[in-house]
């Protein structure tokens, strides 16, 4: 393959792009040499080996702010879904439970942490803004923040709600209401911004990428029928359930288009390469959380429907309500059980492969499935789906402990701190930025 060949596959995936001050460095000795090539040498002029010399905004903190993409926060996911993942395995264990809130604690640190180095990056550098929401890849990533922050919620609810009563409650009830509207405006301006973009999409660049920000809006479905079960008011239960069956319809269908479109591209144009092929993974969240969530919305109704009188008192409204959500539920499972298949298969056909940001979506993909498989032991009952459930759940959390064990290896040596975004900054910004920022760097010092 040439060299514009792999420039174009790398530009397609965060992780296989190099460092941003790598990139300006590139441009800029490039730009350098097509000048010299243009005028000739210049008296006193540096050898081509030299490399050129980086700023102190290329460096150092200010290196990591600048390069903090969105991506991050898809750790936030895959350490939420663990908690999750130990509240919910259905042989219970008392060292299960404090370690679900030992997860739950670094959760909430690594959330806040990464939600705070994004406000300094936006407020220090407004510029990489448009950059990062124009690429098509890196701007996905703004799904992972919403989903992140609902796992936060979801372990709230479980950990919290029962032993610190009904403020906690309302506190459940408000930051889901923040999530839904975060998630959902993800989910329509991403998506608007896809298909409104200039310039055209080939359909070799779709990758299963395209379902972050819109499963979102499905997980935030899904926490708003576990709000739905503790509020004490049937009638603010009820708002919420139907609110949650609205975003639900919003996304699982889009979800499903994006898949044809998916599977429309590996037919035709084979595995992606292996440095993106874990994102075969992804699919399994929209389908795994999408069938918890039609479910567990099942179940919430049986309880508040006959309280609320709704559907003019039929008494059986919330049982067919139920019956349906774990009959489509069982339906999406299956379906997410041959994309399991599939990017089993992928996985085995594209080793080795290199250890980037994207091998989170070994994670809370194959973590939502196995809560909607324990989900349906709990539902049936079933003895099967109880073993099976607790199988995958320990898969993610050792697949966590891997992933977790890289991530820490390639942040402390700086490899994974880079926005492939920043090399569109036009040349005048990237010459520009270091001195605008010192000045609001200053301002703040101030």
């Amino acid at each position: 393959m040439d060299d514009a060949g792999l420039e174009r596959i790398a530009s397609d995936n965060p992780a296989l792009t190099a460092p941003a001050p790598q990139h300006i460095a590139i441009s800029r000795s490039r730009s350098n040499g097509q000048a010299k090539n243009a005028s000739g040498p210049s008296r006193g002029s540096r050898s081509s080996g030299t490399p050129p010399e980086l700023s102190k905004y290329d460096v150092g903190w200010r290196r990591v702010v600048r390069n903090f993409s969105p991506s991050w926060f898809s750790v936030t996911m895959g350490t939420g879904i663990v908690s999750l993942l130990l509240i919910t395995i259905p042989f219970k264990a008392e060292w299960l439970y404090w370690l679900a809130v030992l997860f739950f604690g670094l959760n909430t640190i690594l959330f806040a942490s990464a939600f705070t180095v994004s406000v300094l990056r936006y407020s220090l550098y407004p510029e990489i803004w448009g950059v990062m929401i124009a690429d098509s890849t890196n701007s996905l990533f703004l799904g992972t923040i919403p989903m992140g922050f609902a796992t936060l919620v979801e372990c709230w609810i479980f950990l919290c709600v029962p032993y610190w009563g009904p403020w906690a409650v309302t506190f459940a009830w408000v930051c889901w209401m923040i999530d839904c509207v975060v998630a959902l405006g993800v989910t329509i301006s991403l998506t608007v911004l896809l298909i409104s973009a200039s310039h055209q999409q080939a359909l070799h660049r779709i990758t299963a990428a395209q379902l972050l920000p819109i499963a979102a809006t499905i997980v935030a479905a899904g926490t708003g029928a576990e709000v739905a079960k503790i509020l004490p008011d049937p009638e603010n239960a009820l708002g919420t359930l139907i609110v949650s069956y609205v975003l639900w319809g919003m996304s699982t269908p889009l979800a499903m288009t994006v898949l044809v479109m998916y599977y429309t591209r590996l037919a035709l144009h084979k595995l992606p390469p292996r440095e993106i092929v874990v994102s075969s993974f992804l699919p399994l969240g929209p389908l795994g959380m999408g069938g918890y969530t039609i479910m567990y919305l099942g179940d919430v109704c049986r309880d508040v429907f006959p309280q609320t009188q709704v559907f003019h008192n039929l008494a059986v409204a919330g049982d067919i309500f139920y019956v349906l959500g774990v009959f489509v539920a069982l339906i999406m499972w299956s379906f997410g059980l041959t994309w399991l298949c599939f990017a089993l298969a992928s996985i085995y056909k594209s080793r080795p492969f290199p250890f980037n940001m994207g091998w989170w979506g070994f994670t809370f993909p194959l973590g939502v499935f196995a809560v909607s498989t324990m989900e349906f032991g709990i539902q049936m009952p079933s003895m099967f789906f109880k073993v099976l459930g607790t199988i995958f759940s320990v898969a993610v959390i050792l697949l966590w402990c891997v992933v977790a064990t890289g991530t820490v290896r390639g942040a402390i040596d700086g490899r994974l701190f880079h926005a492939p975004c920043l090399a569109n900054l036009p040349k005048k910004e990237v010459e520009d930025v270091g001195e605008d920022s010192g000045e609001k760097e200053k301002g703040l010092a101030q």
